[in-house]
């Protein structure tokens, strides 16, 4: 019934008594399959009809990888300073303040340790809603460390990167932790410690230039934009039309840039299945 004839009918909502559905009751995938939020939360963030990952950060992975939740943060406290008095449409401090605030986290990754499937796991897992999961001197610092503590705990080591890149506010600093986590990686690799690393949606810039593309084993969620440049900076340098699906991860897999697409269900089970494969361990 049209509004002017609900007035005539007699058919009145006073404006104090009208509900708005509560923010996040409802999720709308890409393809426009509608799911219930706590559904897709029992689904692991997968929409049940079209198999979409939706984007999920640090606390809903831990969730996944260790044993009933439970772990230890690595390194909680750290947090970036503002060393170049950075400033665009708002001071650099400012902005973190605002960011801290509003995501709950001190920085783009969180580093922790804990069972998975019974057995040691150090994750270190990057936040997007963070400045875009970008790449500043804590998130280099924060892996870095984690690097330390499996190599003297001879732990193996899951990174799971979701960037938008470098972070532009700190620079040449930001840009320094490309080859800080890169000697720490290979730090690990003389230890003969296991590095899985995943690829989400999306990982670009510096974070795919470094310790992303250098796992003993690289994996992706289906998907998942993974490359450098995004396909339209790509597009506008070489002046060339791209293959369709270019940077997805099912591309990357054809052309031998990763090594397997897990299913985020399926996650915990590869993850602890590669490791045991590199450690030639028994399969757990």
């Amino acid at each position: 019934m049209a509004w002017f004839k609900r007035t005539e009918k007699g058919i009145t909502t006073p404006t104090e008594d009208k509900k708005d559905v509560p923010k996040g009751l409802w999720y709308k995938s890409p393809t426009g399959k509608i799911v219930d939020q706590e559904e897709l939360a029992k689904n692991l963030w997968v929409s049940p009809e079209d198999d979409f990952h939706v984007r999920i950060g640090s606390k809903e992975y831990f969730e996944i990888l260790f044993d009933n939740n439970e772990f230890k943060e690595l390194n909680a406290k750290i947090t970036s300073k503002d060393p170049l008095k950075f400033e665009d449409t708002k001071k650099y401090s400012e902005r973190l303040k605002d960011v801290m605030a509003k995501t709950k986290l001190n920085d783009a990754v969180r580093t922790a340790v804990g069972k998975s499937k019974g057995k040691d796991l150090v994750v270190a897992c990057m936040d997007f809603a963070f400045i875009g999961g970008s790449m500043g001197a804590v998130v280099g610092e924060k892996i870095a460390r984690a690097i330390d503590y499996s190599i003297q705990n001879q732990v193996p080591f899951v990174m799971i990167s979701k960037s938008g890149g470098a972070r532009m506010m700190e620079a040449a600093y930001s840009l320094m932790q490309l080859a800080k986590t890169s000697a720490k990686l290979a730090q690990l690799a003389d230890a003969k410690i296991p590095y899985i690393s995943l690829c989400t949606d999306p990982t670009t810039g510096g974070t795919t230039a470094s310790y992303a593309m250098l796992g003993d084993i690289n994996i992706g969620e289906p998907g998942a934009l993974i490359g450098f440049a995004g396909p339209r900076v790509v597009k506008d340098t070489t002046g060339k039309d791209l293959p369709e699906g270019f940077q997805t991860s099912e591309f990357l897999l054809e052309h031998g840039f990763l090594d397997f697409i897990v299913h985020r269900k399926e996650l915990k089970n590869k993850v602890n299945l590669y490791v045991d494969l590199i450690l030639n361990q028994e399969i757990r």
